[in-house]
């Protein structure tokens, strides 16, 4: 535990164990191009640094003479200055400046709810100042990623089960579970600890897997795995609009902004592509599965809308982005449930046609 004496009267406070969060503006397996692409944005968030934005609560005189107070008195070389961390805490690499930055937001987070009239929370360092569980800076968005996490694991199997390995769309539709298994576990690590290079991988993730939502949708709907000229050129404008995504953001500009822009264009685009398949499905179907696709749309829609809120974390835990994740695991698992319909009604309805064709000659 950190002691620390804050304020000009040098007062004694103990500290609020604590952490910190920044907003976030998320093969087969995904085609070897776009695989490769993810490995060199991942390697190339290794290379290069992006500092956090300064918010209005580390501006604050109080919180930063609280952090160089609580640094004096328990992050000294000698055995008097230097106050034992946790092993757990160590783990996931927390550092006596890091304690003292978390337990100062909470000192003065709560000093700023006790005065009169109680004042708002604000962020740290562009974060929100929630309460860790167990060393985890985000121990709600950790639990719902690893929901996702488990939720496209279980469409994988779907998928595999399924769909047999001979339709031609079966390795788009493992490839995009894949990738969104790999996406989770970075927003699993990232939300577990904020560093630069853990939000980067959680960036970079998420843009693959949103881009690739885009690439294997006209895929399907069109489907492009017939025309393989037409493949290979949607595949190539695929694979350069995401290093040039990436090359944007690590060489030019890190841009939150454009991130979040970029991130909607493509899942706007897919959305409607979806809804308008799931409509025509339904059309010429009448079976309740073939609008499964259009409803887990509008119900992924309408867990991202939560992320406008932005409102300061409940309990000091459950915020508009942690609702974000939780949103997205029951649609997650009708998603794969109307991809496996889709193409055993599909394989059916091929067969029949064969069979048509082979009766008529």
């Amino acid at each position: 535990m950190l002691i620390l004496s804050v304020g000009s009267q040098g007062q004694q406070q103990q500290q609020h164990r604590a952490q910190v969060h920044r907003r976030r503006a998320p093969a087969p397996a995904l085609s070897s191009p776009l695989s490769l692409l993810l490995l060199v944005a991942c390697l190339a968030a290794c290379l290069f640094g992006t500092p956090a934005a300064a918010s209005y609560g580390d501006r604050l005189p109080e919180f930063q003479e609280c952090v160089q107070i609580c640094d004096r008195q328990n992050c000294g070389a000698d055995a008097q200055h230097a106050t034992p961390i946790p092993l757990h805490h160590r783990l996931l690499l927390w550092t006596c400046p890091a304690e003292c930055d978390y337990t100062c937001q909470h000192l003065i987070t709560a000093r700023r709810h006790a005065a009169t009239p109680p004042q708002p929370t604000v962020q740290f360092h562009g974060k929100w100042p929630f309460r860790r569980f167990l060393g985890m800076q985000e121990p709600l968005s950790v639990l719902f990623s690893a929901g996702n996490f488990a939720a496209h694991y279980h469409g994988l199997r779907l998928i595999q089960t399924r769909v047999p390995a001979s339709y031609p769309l079966r390795r788009y539709y493992t490839g995009f579970a894949y990738l969104s298994l790999a996406t989770w576990v970075f927003s699993f690590i990232f939300h577990i600890r904020d560093f630069r290079l853990t939000e980067q991988l959680d960036y970079f993730a998420a843009g693959a897997s949103v881009l690739y939502g885009l690439y294997y949708a006209p895929v399907r709907i069109l489907r492009l795995d017939k025309w393989r000229a037409a493949l290979r050129a949607w595949t190539a404008v695929c694979v350069l609009l995401y290093a040039a995504h990436v090359t944007y953001l690590k060489v030019w500009k890190w841009d939150y902004g454009y991130n979040m822009k970029a991130n909607v264009v493509c899942g706007a685009i897919q959305n409607v592509l979806w809804i308008g398949f799931s409509i025509a499905r339904y059309r010429s179907r009448r079976r309740a599965w073939a609008a499964w696709g259009g409803i887990t749309v509008v119900l992924v829609m309408s867990a991202m809308s939560l992320e406008l809120l932005d409102f300061a974390p409940i309990w000091g835990s459950l915020d508009a982005h942690s609702l974000w994740h939780a949103g997205t695991i029951g649609p997650i698992v009708l998603w794969y449930n109307f991809l496996a319909k889709d193409a055993q009604d599909d394989i059916m309805t091929g067969s029949t046609e064969k069979l048509s064709k082979a009766a008529l000659e």
